[in-house]
């Protein structure tokens, strides 16, 4: 494999960031459920957990909604017709991710997709809880408790298997060489809401491990912590060199799944607790870049769309071969994608969750004052 392949290679590995968006956002989502349950206090208040919900993701996602679907008529060449109006009111209602037809619920903007099933599992994770709250009375110790919740996540991996049998997909015009709705025939059924809530759900496991062991501080959890990165690196360069757009593993899981998962569970387990390696990471440049990660998410397809139609036209998937060109390119796609972003947080995103906390009708919790040193990561 040559620099150029390499590359592309390390582009395409990029995808891996979308289970660890979910693991870590199921970690941190469901640590004010775990300090509650263990406490015995009750459950973090679901009106709050909604309206902060919506609030963070709702305004920014709703925006970038818009203006990819006026790109798409105005540059792309996208024919306003029921099919589209389908595909971005099932996305506007968060319900995309339960279809191949909607999937995608805008052209030019593939990574959207991720966001109904970050929706899904918003409503998944609280309903989980409901479950093992009504159970704490006869669960002795955190261990039990636990235990109930790979229970859970053995629950979604059987729903999982069951959507996938119960929804396959056609397999006329079927492949990305058919744009966005052949590539959603070769994602689903194994993309599906309740798969990625499997992965949400392991974040959820990582954060109640974590809270049982938040007080200890031990080099042994560093060691531990670079073990998972070695692992996790591991399976990133061995996909790098295999150069596949997607591998699924497990039960037909994408990212490699089970292991690439538990890897980064396994991590957030540890790191927190470490001595040295969590304070590395916790940095000013890895908080900036979680502040913004969201809107980067959400906004840089379109930005890069854009640029290779207006700027770098041969800038196309996996046909580029000047390497100088290609890296000027990518500055300028993340360079924009970055300017965007700031622009949705401090205008939108920011204003929008200074609403949502003055809704709330409680004093903050302990549960909502304790977080771990990711909690800078959150989404």
């Amino acid at each position: 494999m040559g620099a150029l392949g390499f590359m592309r290679g390390f582009a395409l590995a990029g995808a891996f960031g979308v289970p660890v968006f979910f693991v870590l956002s199921g970690f941190l989502l469901s640590r004010p459920f775990w300090i509650a349950f263990d406490s015995g206090a009750p459950a973090p208040s679901l009106r709050d957990y909604a309206v902060r919900r919506a609030a963070r993701i709702l305004p920014g996602y709703w925006i970038v909604l818009v203006a990819t679907l006026i790109a798409a008529v105005a540059f792309f060449g996208t024919r306003l017709d029921g099919e589209v109006a389908l595909r971005f009111a099932a996305g506007a209602f968060g319900l995309a991710g339960w279809h191949w037809l909607t999937l995608y619920p805008v052209d030019v903007n593939g990574p959207l997709w991720s966001i109904c099933y970050e929706l899904s599992s918003y409503v998944f994770l609280p309903l989980a809880f409901a479950l093992l709250f009504a159970c704490r009375g006869r669960v002795a110790g955190w261990v039990q408790s636990r235990l109930l919740w790979v229970g859970v996540i053995g629950l979604a991996l059987v729903g999982h298997w069951a959507f996938m049998q119960a929804n396959p997909s056609p397999g006329f015009e079927r492949g990305w060489e058919f744009g966005l709705l052949g590539g959603a025939k070769i994602f689903m059924p194994r993309y599906n809401p309740v798969g990625f809530f499997a992965m949400f759900a392991t974040g959820a496991l990582a954060a109640g491990m974590q809270v049982a062991i938040a007080s200890r501080r031990s080099w042994v959890f560093d060691l531990l912590a670079l073990y998972a990165i070695a692992f996790a690196a591991l399976v990133l360069w061995v996909h790098i060199w295999v150069g596949a757009v997607d591998v699924f593993g497990w039960l037909d899981l994408p990212y490699r799944s089970p292991w690439f998962v538990l890897v980064v569970g396994a991590f957030l387990v540890v790191a927190p607790s470490s001595r040295l390696v969590g304070r590395l990471l916790d940095n000013v440049v890895s908080r900036y870049v979680a502040r913004l990660s969201f809107g980067i998410y959400i906004w840089h397809y379109l930005v890069l769309e854009l640029v290779r139609l207006f700027v770098v036209p041969e800038m196309d998937h996996g046909r580029m071969t000047d390497i100088p060109t290609f890296a000027l390119a990518c500055g300028l796609v993340v360079a924009a994608s970055f300017a965007i972003a700031e622009a949705s947080y401090r205008f939108v995103e920011l204003p929008a969750m200074k609403w949502a906390r003055r809704l709330e009708h409680h004093a903050p919790q302990a549960s909502d004052l304790a977080s771990p040193r990711t909690a800078g990561t959150g989404p």
